[in-house]
């Protein structure tokens, strides 16, 4: 990948992490914020739909919304350790033949990824740089229903973000944390023709959902 920030994503979200974060969904199940994400799109109607998950991880959504019904699911990540912990997962849930996997930066990738009825970003916004671009293109993908996971934009998450990318300089590491406007990922995805159906906040993250 051409991508600086897909390259330490690559690199920071390797098998340790990816195994920790398996270890922790097989435990606790998805985060409270990705519960309240795969409830507000089940609640929609997603029996026999389809499913792009971008920036998916372990695959939270996609065990959620398979065994919700839906009919199949696409996966974007470009992390190859978690597309293959997702895949692995799927397998162990009866649900393999129905997730498809793709390894590559989503923006770049985006031309040959089919529409789906649902699109979801469970934290992924936060991990680009471009975030003009992802929107867009990601949610020119959805059909009916755009998910997103992102931080609040606020002192608390700027502050703490300012801190993990201090880290991640320390360690030379090309991976980096955004905190985008939320006006301006709101303007993006209404640009799109979309309007929000959905909107929960906890401290730190805010989950919202657009309906077209």
């Amino acid at each position: 990948m051409a991508c600086r920030q897909c390259r330490g994503i690559e690199q920071f979200f390797d098998r340790k992490e990816a195994d920790r974060d398996l270890k922790g969904y097989r435990k606790k199940g998805p985060s409270k914020t990705t519960q309240m994400l795969i409830d507000a799109i089940e609640a929609d109607g997603i029996a026999d739909k389809t499913l792009l998950d971008i920036g998916g991880g372990v695959g939270a959504i996609q065990h959620g919304l398979l065994k919700a019904g839906a009919g199949a699911a696409v996966s974007v990540d470009a992390s190859t350790a978690y597309i293959e912990a997702a895949k692995g997962e799927a397998q162990k849930q009866g649900h393999a033949d129905r997730l498809q996997q793709r390894h590559g930066d989503f923006v770049d990738i985006a031309p040959e990824i089919e529409p789906a009825h649902a699109v979801t970003l469970d934290r992924v916004i936060c991990c680009y740089h471009d975030v003009e671009r992802l929107v867009s293109l990601s949610s020119e993908r959805a059909t009916r229903l755009y998910g997103l996971v992102y931080p609040r934009d606020n002192w608390m998450a700027r502050t703490g973000f300012r801190l993990f990318n201090l880290f991640f300089r320390l360690r030379r590491s090309p991976f980096r944390i955004f905190v985008h406007p939320t006006a301006t990922l709101d303007a993006l995805v209404r640009r799109g023709g979309f309007e929000q159906s959905f909107y929960r906040k906890t401290l730190v993250w805010q989950v919202a959902v657009y309906t077209r």
